[in-house]
C-alpha cells in the first residue's frame, strides 16, 4: 500500500481507501455484515487505513458495521463519514443547517462507536441554507474536538471555491479534501474542480473509480448488462443509465485497459485503478468492493505502476471533448510578448 498527504495538510492516508456504501444494504447488490467484516479486516492488514463512510449509507446501517469492525482499532483508521441528505421524515432531518449538521455528527458517532471524527464531509451543496452557517458549525465542531479536518462532494466548483474564501476570510478550518465521481470513463471534473483543488491544497478522493461497474471487465460490446454485475443492481438501472456507458469510445477505452490488463498480468479494475492512483493531486482512490474477492483484486492496484507511454495511451483513448470557455483559455495559455 502507497500513503500520501490528504491534500495540503499532514493527514496521511492511504492511496486506496475502502468504501462502505454498499455495507448493510439489504438489496440484491448489498454487502453483508460477516462480509463486509471481512473486508475491513483484509484492508487493514493489507496497509490500508482510510475508510469511508456516510450516515444515509444503508440508513446508518453501514456505519453501524463499521463501528463493530472498529472497536479495538479505532486509533490506526483515517475514518470519514459525511452529512446532507435526508436521515429521517422530520423536515429539519436533512440539509447543512446547523441542527443538522450537529444532529447527523452525534448520531454517527454513536453508530461508529468513536467520539471523534477524521474528516466530516458536507456530501453536498444546501440551496436553503447560508453556507456560512453550515462552515461555523463544521469549525465549531473542530474547535470541540470532534471533527479533525472537513471535506466537500458534489459541490459546484463556484461553490467550492467561495466556501474556501469565506473560511479563508474567518480563520476556520478550510475544506482539505473533495470527493468526486472521476474514472477512465468519467473524466468531466478535469474542466474545472482538477485545477481548483490543485491551486488550494485540496486532495481529490474519487468515488466511481470503475464507472459504474463498466470498467470490471464484465461487459462486452453489444451485450446487455447482465444480473449481477453493478449497472445492473444500481439505482438507476435503467435503459438509459446503460446507455450513458454504451459509447464507442468506453468501448475502446476498455480496449486500451484489457491490453495493459494482459500485459501486466492483472484484471481490468486494477489497470482502471492504477491510472486513478497515478492522476496529480488525487490522494485516495475509494473502493467499492461489494464482496471479498473484488476487493481483494482492487487492492492488487496499489503493485501496478504504469509508465508515460502506457498513461498517455489511456489519455488519449479517455480524451474529454473539447469545449469553451476551456478550448479558447487552452490555446490562448502561452502568452507571448
Amino acid at each position: 500500500m502507497k500513503y500520501k498527504p490528504l491534500g495540503r495538510s499532514g493527514l496521511i492516508v492511504s492511496d486506496l481507501a475502502l468504501g462502505t456504501m454498499l455495507y448493510g444494504e439489504t438489496s440484491e447488490r448489498g454487502t453483508p455484515k460477516d462480509v463486509a467484516k471481512k473486508q475491513i479486516d483484509h484492508y487493514l492488514d493489507q496497509g490500508g487505513n482510510h475508510i469511508d463512510c456516510a450516515d444515509v449509507y444503508a440508513g446508518g446501517r453501514s456505519e453501524e458495521i463499521v463501528g463493530e469492525a472498529l472497536k479495538s482499532k479505532r486509533e490506526h483508521v483515517v475514518l470519514a463519514t459525511k452529512v446532507r441528505f435526508p436521515t429521517g421524515q422530520d423536515v429539519n432531518a436533512q440539509g447543512l443547517s446547523r441542527r443538522h449538521i450537529v444532529n447527523s455528527l452525534e448520531a454517527s458517532l454513536k453508530r461508529l462507536q468513536t467520539d471523534y471524527l477524521d474528516l466530516f464531509y458536507m456530501h453536498c451543496w444546501d440551496p436553503v441554507t447560508p453556507i456560512e452557517e453550515s462552515l461555523k458549525a463544521f469549525e465549531d465542531l473542530v474547535t470541540a474536538g470532534k471533527v479533525r479536518y472537513i471535506g466537500v462532494s458534489n459541490f459546484k466548483a463556484w461553490q467550492v471555491m467561495k466556501s474556501l474564501g469565506i473560511s479563508e476570510q474567518n480563520g476556520w478550518a478550510k475544506f482539505i479534501a473533495a470527493q468526486y465521481q472521476y474514472s477512465l470513463v468519467k473524466r468531466d471534473i478535469e474542466y474545472e474542480y482538477t485545477d481548483l483543488f490543485e491551486s488550494e491544497g485540496v486532495g481529490i478522493v474519487p468515488w466511481g473509480p470503475l464507472g459504474g461497474g463498466f470498467l470490471s471487465g464484465k461487459y462486452k460490446p453489444g451485450e446487455n448488462p447482465h444480473e449481477g454485475g453493478r449497472i445492473a443492481t444500481t439505482a438507476a438501472h435503467t435503459e438509459e443509465a446503460w446507455e450513458r456507458r454504451n459509447t464507442d469510445q468506453n468501448w475502446n477505452i476498455l480496449q486500451e485497459v484489457d491490453a495493459l490488463a494482459k500485459k501486466y498480468e492483472a484484471s481490468i479494475p486494477q489497470i482502471a485503478l492504477a491510472w486513478l492512483r497515478h492522476q496529480p493531486n488525487v490522494s485516495s482512490v475509494i473502493l467499492g468492493a461489494r464482496t471479498f474477492e473484488q476487493l481483494e483484486d482492487n487492492l492488487g492496484a496499489s503493485n501496478i505502476t504504469l509508465v508515460p507511454d502506457e498513461l498517455q495511451k489511456l489519455e488519449e483513448a479517455s480524451q474529454l471533448p473539447e469545449v469553451y470557455p476551456y478550448r479558447m483559455i487552452e490555446a490562448y495559455a502561452q502568452r507571448k510578448f
